[in-house]
């Protein structure tokens, strides 16, 4: 792929095809000068090389899927698993007697209350881990469209704004009866229709830059120039990387960077310039990032260390490919089965007891993102700490810190030894308790700075509408194939209190918003999670399976792993990365994504099994073996 991109540069030769993003059909260069004219160019027309079916995973996830090559590319269209319901003129549905819903901040204070609950059982570091895969596979640009480009929606001139939806704050609200405040800032999703792609008449369908597999795009970007500008270093196999006061950090941009707002300079001055801007946002997001990215060049020269003759194109894309794999390992056979339950994600299919090859790819299903399950991902926002707790190496408390005070501050990171303290405190501090309480941050302060009020999950109920998700009860049908027809078909599903609560709420059970009823429901048996939320979530994790023809667990793919490289990926923990890659991290427990205790005590990092990288032995470089005598040893020796 570099060979090819350089070889245009430098001769002038285009052999690639344009098509169009939104319906993955061949466009003509007609069609894309019309394009141009509108500037409509970068979002709504994909320019791919012809596919190679023995190449890797391209950086833009095109040619995924041979027979559909945009499928699995950046700015192609989710699939719904049940079909959008919108209103007149693609406004948010009315309940089943026409009324309008109810205000959506209502809902919230009646439905979610607020306060600081923390959790024995899971850590910081899961919220982060979440919100970093969450990351992946969404952009940040309808945040910051109402953060930096919208923030006047609930003025005067947000009223003559389409795209202006601010969300308004009841006369009787529990905190802003007394403020004056009675609107918070909130814009439409970005959508082809609102971009230019497709006509406005029809159905609004979201439109982001990520591709739309869990690929670490937001570690090694959505394009190929941008990883080859701002990514590579062209030696080793690494990314480029700079060492600050001893700490290694991905590059920081040179000059002020329109992407770090809350920076407080001239004090903090870094700000990422990795190949996609979004490891910038969160603070979860920042800390996880930096970790994958620092990891990257940990296997690349452990790569190199076994194989002196692979030259640094091969040991980038072994590295990368490594890396993918490991953060799906983690995501998939260790964060996921704390919350959703280790034998439920088994009987569903998700993941294997055996840790032996799957391949279960389909041709027929095509590499895209449900739009249910970013969506459903944000019922984690209840279980957010507002505050970061800061440790040091011994593990003493130091400080903490409003987390909503880091949103576009990367430079916080890199000051009085931030990092070092924040890596620490993500697996000793407890998240949030899972409950129907969120944090006061979350749901009055959300943005920080940026805004003067924000409620994330005000918003988040607000989008389920803007997105056009059908009811409540649809979904419950749809993934348990029974219908509800009353408020007293709740009874086992929610608490009575609650189902109390939504009959005073909404006029139908028929009306229920989605996301109201996953905050409500009663945890799934074996787990943590509402059912409902886990059936969206599970979908997407088989679709990825299914659909990706890269899969790290396919033997019959390009490039596919050894059994033995395999096995030496299923030993890989969140503990371990951290004991790699992590600022001062000498001591851990096991399984970090879990409160430390009598059965995950805190332990030596030399104590937690790694990789052994004589798994990626190339005998054509002339070494030999020393594999198998590490091949069985367990998580703790």
């Amino acid at each position: 792929m570099l060979l090819i991109y350089l070889l245009g540069l430098v001769c002038g030769v285009h052999s690639a095809l344009f098509y169009d993003s939104y319906r993955g059909t061949e466009i003509t260069r007609e069609d894309v000068k019309r394009h141009d004219k509108a500037n409509t160019t970068f979002w709504c027309v994909n320019e791919i090389e012809p596919c190679n079916p023995s190449e890797g995973r391209r950086v833009d996830g095109s040619c995924n899927n041979l027979r559909h090559p945009t499928r699995g590319a950046t700015h192609t269209p989710f699939v719904r698993l049940l079909p959008a319901t919108f209103d007149k003129n693609f406004e948010p549905r009315k309940s089943s007697s026409g009324n309008d819903l109810p205000l959506a901040r209502y809902l919230r204070t009646r439905l979610i209350s607020v306060g600081k609950v923390p959790s024995t059982i899971f850590t910081m570091l899961a919220v982060h881990y979440f919100v970093f895969m969450s990351a992946d596979v969404v952009s940040l640009h309808d945040t910051v469209n109402y953060i930096q480009w919208k923030p006047y929606c609930c003025t005067e001139k947000g009223k003559t704004d389409y795209m202006c939806v601010p969300n308004k704050i009841p006369e009787d609200d529990p905190v802003h009866r007394f403020s004056g405040i009675r609107c918070l800032n909130m814009t439409r999703p970005e959508s082809f229709q609102s971009i230019g792609c497709v006509r406005n008449d029809t159905i609004p369908e979201r439109i982001i830059s990520s591709t739309p597999l869990l690929d670490l795009s937001v570690i090694y970007g959505n394009l190929l120039p941008p990883l080859l500008q701002k990514g590579r270093l062209f030696t080793g196999g690494l990314v480029k990387t700079e060492i600050e006061e001893g700490r290694i950090w991905p590059p920081s941009y040179k000059t002020q960077a329109n992407v770090c707002y809350l920076n407080q300079r001239p004090k903090e001055t870094r700000c990422h310039e990795m190949p996609e801007d979004g490891s910038n946002t969160l603070a979860g997001i920042n800390l996880v990032a930096i970790w994958f990215w620092r990891y990257h060049n940990f296997i690349a020269t452990e790569l190199a260390k076994v194989n002196p003759c692979w030259d640094d194109d091969k040991l980038f894309e072994t590295a990368r490919d490594i890396n993918i794999a490991v953060s799906l390992q983690i995501y998939y056979y260790e964060l996921l089965p704390v919350f959703f339950g280790f034998d439920n994600m088994a009987e569903d299919g998700v993941i294997d007891r055996s840790g032996g090859f799957r391949d279960l790819y389909d041709e027929n299903i095509p590499p895209q993102l449900s739009l249910e399950y970013p969506f459903a991902l944000r019922w984690v926002h209840n279980i957010q700490d507002g505050t970061l707790k800061l440790h040091d190496k011994e593990g003493y408390y130091l400080r903490q810190f409003p987390i909503m005070n880091l949103t576009l501050r990367t430079g916080f990171l890199a000051v009085d030894n931030n990092i070092d303290y924040l890596t620490q405190g993500s697996f000793r501090q407890g998240s949030s308790k899972i409950d129907y309480v969120a944090d006061p941050d979350v749901t009055e302060q959300g943005l920080g700075p940026h805004q003067r009020v924000s409620d994330l999950v005000t918003n988040d109920l607000s989008k389920n509408r803007y997105f056009g998700f059908q009811p409540y009860v649809n979904y419950r049908q749809f993934c348990f194939n029974k219908r509800i027809k009353s408020f007293d078909d709740l009874h086992g599903i929610i608490d009575e209190e609650r189902i109390e609560v939504l009959r005073e709420m909404y006029e139908r059970v028929e009306d229920v918003d989605l996301l109201a009823g996953i905050w409500t429901e009663k945890p799934i048996r074996g787990g943590f999670v509402p059912p409902t939320f886990y059936c969206l979530v599970i979908d997407q994790l088989k679709r990825n399976i299914y659909s990706d023809r890269h899969w790290y667990e396919r033997p019959d793919r390009p490039n596919a792993f050894t059994f033995p490289q395999l096995a030496q990926i299923r030993k890989i923990t969140i503990a371990r990365m951290l004991c790699d890659v992590g600022d001062t991290v000498k001591r851990i427990q096991p399984h970090a994504f879990l409160k430390a205790g009598f059965k995950n005590p805190m332990c030596d990092c030399k104590h937690i099994i790694g990789m052994d990288f004589s798994a990626w032995r190339d005998d054509s470089c002339g070494a030999g073996g020393g594999f198998f005598d590490h091949f069985f040893q367990p998580v703790l020796v």
